[in-house]
């Protein structure tokens, strides 16, 4: 009677990095797209500010809070202002990027999930400003609001004439928050941490500087939510697994015993 050992099979659970170089061309491009698409649609000054006045009474209509009321409380301190303005200025591109980054490196397979997002609210944001070119608050008079970058710097922004970097007149909807928000998703979803949650602060306080800073209206911030709401809708995230989920080593299944040919006869 022989003995006879079936071979066990390992489950690496093991998700392999997408090419480099080719990742690397598709996030530049992601970029270039955001900054020159935007560029596209520049002008249309007296539209943009005509829609602007529209938003301002839509949001008293449906009585959201003032913007006037966040930007009152950074207008109490000097240095809370500048805060702001440089946190406008200098965090929104370098976290997305250090979030990609990071994804790639520990979680490829939600990487590529969170890159799909991204892509997808890019890509639908740069129609609005065609159809809805929108002016900044900070350039109704209406509001009654500060240009804060401009009173109290750093700004990121010329005159909108001679601005050939930007369009200024693409408020809507606010990818400043939208990418800040899927940042956090994407750190929620990708990682255990019970302190995970915390990463919720980030759109909070991204939120709160581009609504202080008079860069957007409470409308941008709600229209890029429902945009990202829909691609996280159509773009499902992996399945969590122990090497997903961060464990950092495959899932071993367990090995099976022998099995003796005629035994239990």
């Amino acid at each position: 009677m022989n003995a006879r050992t079936e071979p066990a099979e390992q489950e690496t659970g093991a998700i392999a990095r997408p090419p480099l170089v080719r990742e690397l061309l598709l996030v530049a491009g992601l970029f270039l797209v955001y900054k020159f698409g935007r560029q596209l649609a520049t002008g249309h000054t007296g539209e943009a500010l005509h829609n602007a006045r529209r938003v301002w009474d839509l949001e008293r209509t449906l009585h959201l809070p003032g913007e006037g009321s966040v930007q009152s409380v950074l207008l109490h301190d000097d240095t809370f202002v500048h805060i702001a303005n440089t946190f406008y200025a200098t965090v929104h591109f370098p976290a997305t990027v250090a979030f990609l980054v990071w994804l790639y490196l520990r979680r490829p397979a939600h990487y590529v999930w969170a890159r799909r997002v991204l892509a997808t609210v890019t890509s639908a944001a740069l129609v609005l400003p065609f159809v809805f070119p929108l002016a900044p608050p900070r350039m109704l008079a209406a509001t009654g609001l500060v240009d804060t970058a401009k009173v109290y710097g750093p700004s990121v922004y010329g005159p909108p004439s001679s601005d050939h970097l930007s369009n200024q007149f693409a408020a809507m909807p606010s990818l400043h928050f939208g990418w800040a928000l899927m940042v956090a998703v994407g750190l929620i979803v990708a990682t255990r941490s019970r302190w995970r949650w915390l990463w919720l602060l980030h759109p909070l306080v991204t939120l709160i500087v581009i609504v202080g800073t008079a860069n957007h209206y409470w409308l941008d911030a709600i229209v890029a939510t429902a945009m990202l709401g829909i691609a996280l809708a159509l773009i499902h995230p992996p399945h969590r697994t122990a090497t997903t989920a961060g464990r950092g080593q495959p899932r071993l299944v367990p090995e099976e015993q022998p099995v003796l040919v005629g035994a239990g006869r």
